[in-house]
């Protein structure tokens, strides 16, 4: 069901001379990036259009089918937002905003895939299944070894290159490598959508703006949204739930750095100490051999 209250304040004009500074809450915030999506279809439409490589005439439905209500308390804060989207009734897509490298996307995501793969009614041919892709937007890089701005792997022939099946696909965006974008992904303006989700002030926000309709609607969007106060709120807790993970994250890492670092330095000195006492044993072998008594 439409919310009135939104579009009649998405559709007033807004005075954008008076609007600067910080963001305050920025898209990769995974509760205002939900919220935006969620509240604007032909934002969520034209961001997986340009992820998807699509036309926006390709696409005839975008429905997510885990919506939230927006503004209204998340108890669990350890809740994933994670948005389940069926595309054009016949495609499964799992998308999800991540800031905090974990150490098991590549885990974590495989699972989510295979979740949306499995969407087989009782009695349905395994022909019928609906092909499934899980879209990571990250703010970190996967493979350190190996940056890389816009990334889709598939299960294929690791001879012949040959697909295995295309309904099966796994895509990861990382927003701390835009300047890696290859020129296809500007062709698809993929690079603009993860400026927009990196920007951080409204300067930045206006700017992208002016480049396309569909992030003209997503930066008002998100204003909007901004001004609403309970979903203001959960944006917050959200950060603060993330600082204090990261909080508590840093300090059981200098911990075990600590503990490390204290059995080294008790290994260390137990080989000391085994080199101390060999070295007595010896010198006392010493004075044995030349007459020499040890009480």
């Amino acid at each position: 069901m439409p919310d009135t209250n939104y579009q009649l304040l998405l559709h007033d004009e807004i005075n954008w001379d008076e609007v600067s500074g910080p963001i305050g809450i920025p898209l990769t915030n995974d509760y205002l990036f939900r919220a935006l999506l969620q509240r604007n279809n032909q934002v969520l439409k034209s961001l997986l259009c340009s992820l998807l490589h699509l036309n926006i005439s390709d696409v005839h439905s975008v429905t997510i089918t885990n919506p939230i209500e927006l503004g209204k308390t998340i108890t669990d804060k350890e809740f994933i937002l994670d948005i389940r989207i069926e595309l054009n009734r016949n495609t499964v897509i799992n998308l999800e905003m991540q800031v905090a490298n974990e150490g098991n996307w590549p885990e974590r995501s495989l699972c989510y895939l295979c979740r949306a793969f499995d969407n087989l009614n009782s009695g349905d041919d395994y022909t019928a299944v609906k092909p499934a892709i899980h879209i990571g937007i990250l703010d970190f890089t996967l493979f350190e070894d190996s940056p890389e701005f816009y990334a889709t792997y598939r299960i294929m022939n690791e001879k012949t290159r040959r697909i295995y099946s295309d309904k099966l696909r796994l895509s990861v965006l990382d927003l701390s490598c835009i300047n890696l974008a290859t020129e296809e992904d500007m062709q698809y303006g993929i690079d603009h959508w993860a400026s927009l989700f990196k920007a951080t002030t409204w300067e930045e926000l206006k700017m992208l703006a002016k480049s396309d309709k569909y992030l003209q609607d997503a930066v008002d969007s998100v204003y909007v949204l901004t001004q609403d106060e309970k979903i203001r709120q959960q944006c917050e807790a959200r950060e603060d739930y993330r600082r204090r993970t990261a909080g508590r994250e840093r300090m059981l890492k200098e911990a075990l750095e600590e503990k490390e670092k204290l059995a080294a330095e008790k290994q260390q000195l137990t080989s000391e100490k085994q080199q101390l006492s060999e070295e007595n044993q010896r010198l006392v072998q010493l004075l044995l051999e030349n007459g020499i008594k040890t009480n």
